[in-house]
């Protein structure tokens, strides 16, 4: 049973961070704890495209697939009642962060490039890490992006944290910001 009567009305929650951090895995757990419907804005990108992000990027390249996760986040999903884990790299784009903001709670998931590598290193599905030393491609790439990452919402460190904890702090983040959020609507 979920914590909340109903998820009509309640505002999106977006979890955004670099790949590895937890988004889906946590947001799944948050979503079913909120009585929320869960969506991996990756999953249903490779759904729509009818081809795996690996394959997109291939073909048609990174701004391609980029098109695509601006088009999910600006028409691509329900207004309300979600609990939406977005790719590494959508607040990167120009606006996007503001985008997100408008339609909901920003929470941003973090690790460190250990971590990272650990929890990445098994699946070749992606494509910005497959490269001869991926740790030192996460350390360059967390060196570029975490400006940004910091800049997009309330920061939540999944590290050396068991996934209830994790999902404890991102509900008490969420049920703050969510009344702000919502007072700020009417």
């Amino acid at each position: 049973m979920s914590e909340t009567a109903s998820s009509s009305g309640a505002a999106n929650l977006y979890l955004v961070g670099f790949m590895g951090t937890g988004k889906s895995t946590v947001g799944r757990q948050v979503a079913q704890r909120l009585g929320m419907n869960a969506i991996d804005s990756d999953h249903e990108i490779e759904r729509r495209a009818g081809m795996p992000i690996a394959q997109l990027f291939a073909e048609q390249g990174e701004a391609a697939f980029r098109a695509l996760e601006r088009e999910f986040i600006l028409s691509g999903h329900p207004p309300y009642g979600q609990v939406v884990s977005c790719g590494g790299g959508l607040v990167l784009q120009d606006g996007m962060i503001a985008a997100l903001r408008a339609r909901g709670v920003v929470i941003c998931l973090t690790a460190s490039p250990e971590t990272i590598l650990r929890r990445t290193e098994t699946n070749k599905n992606r494509p910005l890490l497959n490269v001869e030393d991926p740790l030192r491609r996460i350390e360059e790439m967390l060196a570029q992006r975490n400006p940004v990452y910091r800049s997009a919402g309330t920061e939540v460190l999944t590290d050396l944290r068991s996934l209830p904890e994790i999902v404890a702090h991102v509900l008490r983040v969420y049920r703050r910001e969510a009344r702000s959020f919502s007072a700020s609507r009417s």
